[in-house]
């Protein structure tokens, strides 16, 4: 249906319709999508704040447990597979000349494969692995001083992934509603 007042263009699915793989791989990129932000902005809004208000050794032997038990099979998709998912369903959009919608996947891949990803791996598994060498000290100065070092450091890159995987899954939403915008004469 066509708005001539207004240029409203309003698509049914009759107007485009996409084959049964092109919409799997459109909604397992926003699954993922979304699942990775949500993940990383849990610990900007609860995880970290609560770590940083409790006595510094808990903190510690508590990151150390969590960050000992995210490699596991539930996070392995939301991880490392949506840029994966994302570069799939850029590709299959592209092949089906919706270039402006595959333009927003890539954009969605490329941001979280370079500021979700690679940041993770260059930063905070670093971080993570030094934080698992070091035995919960008794005196409270001295995991005070530990913690000091090690929160801030991480919660500012998470703070960068965060925000970035969120601008990654926005992209992904924006690519979605290109769908339904008509191709460039």
């Amino acid at each position: 249906m066509y708005g001539s007042d207004q240029g409203v263009h309003i698509y049914t699915d009759t107007d485009m319709t996409l084959p049964l793989h092109t919409k799997i791989s459109l909604a397992t990129s926003m699954l993922l999508s979304a699942a990775i932000f949500g993940f990383f902005f849990a610990w900007v809004c609860s995880t970290m704040w609560g770590l940083d208000a409790i006595d510094p050794r808990v903190a510690i032997e508590a990151m150390q447990a969590m960050n000992a038990s995210v490699r596991n099979a539930v996070f392995f998709p939301a991880f490392f597979l949506t840029p994966l998912a994302l570069l799939v369903s850029a590709a299959l959009l592209w092949r089906r000349s919706l270039r402006r919608s595959a333009g927003w996947f890539a954009a969605a891949a490329l941001t979280y494969f370079a500021l979700g990803l690679v940041l993770t791996m260059t930063v905070h598994v670093p971080l993570n692995e030094a934080l698992a060498l070091i035995e919960v000290p008794a005196d409270l100065s001295e995991a005070q001083a530990i913690w000091a070092e090690y929160s801030p450091t991480w919660q500012l890159w998470n703070q960068t992934r965060t925000v970035t995987c969120g601008l990654s899954f926005l992209m992904a939403v924006l690519g979605l509603l290109a769908l339904g915008e008509p191709a460039a004469r």
